[in-house]
């Protein structure tokens, strides 16, 4: 995925040992929206986690119990466009280890995907809501740049804990976004040269 819009102030390396950190990035293309979502329980709550994904606790997590706890996840997830629910899909997921999960390193990685469909031209809204262990959670939520030149993103705007994030953009063809650039750059020219025939006028 591409370079992060806005980088949160929290890193997402170096988290406290009581939390239980949930980072997702976002990425918004004109006919779907992919989310890659890290979860990495701190040392000190991973006894409170474990139990939720080691069912049958024997110390090893396999693919059913994984699959499980990341159905789980998505139930406490929500997606939206322009008010309009949209249904997420695991793509791919990364399970670490118990060991590392244990040394406070191990980090889930689930790769969720959403098709759009029937979108106009124009301003939408995306609202992304994660709740998931929202007792021991901590969660950081940010749009990534755009590959296509199709979305322009105008704002984002989050809950103080990042609970939700509401991401504005603009769709709209190739053609139009580059004459949308060019226009707005066009009335940049203008309004510099008028400021400068003042600035010169006032300073003659």
């Amino acid at each position: 995925m591409a370079s992060l819009v806005v980088t949160a102030g929290t890193s997402m390396s170096a988290h406290r040992r009581d939390e239980y950190l949930q980072a997702a990035r976002i990425m918004i293309d004109p006919d779907r929206v992919q989310i890659e979502l890290e979860l990495t329980p701190g040392i000190a709550v991973v006894d409170g986690i474990v139990p939720a994904i080691d069912l049958d606790a024997n110390g090893i997590i396999d693919t059913s119990e994984w699959r499980t706890y990341t159905q789980h996840v998505l139930e406490d997830l929500t997606l939206d466009i322009d008010g309009r629910p949209l249904r997420l899909a695991v793509v791919i997921e990364v399970t670490p280890t118990m060991a590392s999960m244990r040394d406070g390193e191990g980090a889930m990685r689930m790769n969720l995907m959403a098709t759009l469909a029937d979108l106009t031209d124009g301003p939408h809204r995306l609202h992304y809501r994660n709740t998931h262990r929202s007792d021991i959670g901590v969660y950081l939520a940010n749009a990534l740049v755009p590959t296509s030149d199709q979305v322009r993103i105008t704002s984002q705007h989050r809950d103080g804990e990042q609970h939700d994030l509401a991401i504005v953009y603009v769709l709209g063809t190739a053609d139009a976004s580059r004459r949308t650039m060019w226009l707005a750059m066009g009335a940049a020219s203008v309004l510099f040269g008028v400021v400068t025939f003042w600035w010169n006028r006032s300073h003659a």
